[in-house]
């Protein structure tokens, strides 16, 4: 079930002990993991609490990966204070300004906030891969988009072909894994809702990176895909294309890139359909479920792509219109 906003018992006294002893604690977000944050009021001052309790979670990713970004000249939150132990730390309040909710307040200055993550990603990717990090290939994306297979087709009482399934997704995907692109950092949680606006930062420095602890090096199509087919809002469809083209164009990287971008994109939404089913029916989370129809209809148009062919004939044999967004009113 979601833990409930309450901060830690020991919260005030890790607080008290990095100077923020009169500070309020009030609950600002949960999210789809064990990980809870809270924003610290202590008269102008302001920060973030990130409740990573162990053994479920692991703050050490988080402060590497974001340690690794200032160093490539992005913006992560400054690591303000830290008790590994309790799995608690302090970090920089990047506000309450989310590029989600300033797209959808100003739709006509959407393709310009795009066009500013497109360019946060060929500046990520032309640096250097963050060292020890996992890789994120084609094995790794074969076990991901089994979620669909172990959670999704269950809930929908789907007999399917799972021999099949795993033939077609690999069918797919082994040119991606063999295309000779770089790979680079995959921020892998890579969409509108984690990343803020910062005021008085200019260029890649305005957009404030968050949720990044679980990431990977793997290809470069992956996180323009999971911006540009947000699970949590509608990308215009020509914003997807021209922010395709921008990438495209800055990085050189031509049919390749594209290719890998449509399968990957398919990947991945297939993968968060069971996901979203996981986090429903094992971890006590309904409200996914609502994103089930943006996603069968990213995945549709993703699977109309000619590479995607073994894919999309599957899913026509084993998973009738019924059992796809028409089952998610």
């Amino acid at each position: 079930m979601a833990a409930p906003m309450i901060p830690p018992a020991h919260a005030p006294a890790f607080l008290a002990a990095h100077g923020w002893g009169d500070a309020q604690i009030l609950p600002l977000a949960g999210d789809a993991s064990f990980r809870r944050y809270f924003r610290v009021r202590d008269g102008d001052r302001r920060a973030v609490l990130m409740d990573a309790p162990p053994p479920h979670e692991d703050p050490r990713p988080f402060i590497a990966v974001a340690e690794y970004l200032c160093e490539m000249g992005l913006n992560a939150p400054t690591i303000l204070a830290r008790d590994l132990e309790q799995g608690l730390l302090l970090i920089e309040d990047f506000g309450d300004v989310r590029l989600r909710e300033t797209i959808d307040e100003a739709m006509h200055k959407e393709a310009d906030y795009y066009a500013g993550v497109t360019d946060l990603l060929v500046h990520l990717h032309a640096r250097p891969a963050m060292e020890g990090l996992p890789a994120h290939g084609l094995a790794q994306w074969l076990d991901e988009v089994g979620l669909f297979i172990d959670w999704y087709c269950p809930a929908l009482d789907l007999d399917v072909d799972r021999d099949g399934f795993r033939a077609a997704w690999e069918a797919a995907l082994a040119p991606v894994e063999c295309d000779g692109l770089p790979r680079v950092t995959v921020l892998r949680d890579f969409h509108a809702e984690n990343i803020m606006l910062v005021a008085g930062q200019e260029g890649v420095a305005h957009y404030g990176l968050l949720d990044f602890q679980d990431a990977l090096v793997g290809h470069p199509a992956y996180d323009l895909a999971s911006v540009l087919e947000d699970a949590r809002r509608d990308v215009t469809p020509a914003v997807e294309t021209a922010m395709l083209d921008r990438y495209v164009a800055a990085t050189g990287q031509g049919e390749a890139f594209r290719n890998a971008y449509w399968a990957l994109a398919a990947q991945r939404n297939t993968r968060i359909l069971g996901v979203f089913v996981r986090l429903w029916k094992r971890d006590g989370k309904p409200g996914y479920r609502q994103f089930q129809p943006r996603m069968w209809g990213l995945l549709e148009r993703d699977l109309a792509h000619p590479a995607l062919a073994p894919v999309r004939q599957w899913f026509d044999a084993n998973v009738p219109a019924s059992k796809r967004a028409e089952a998610w009113p």
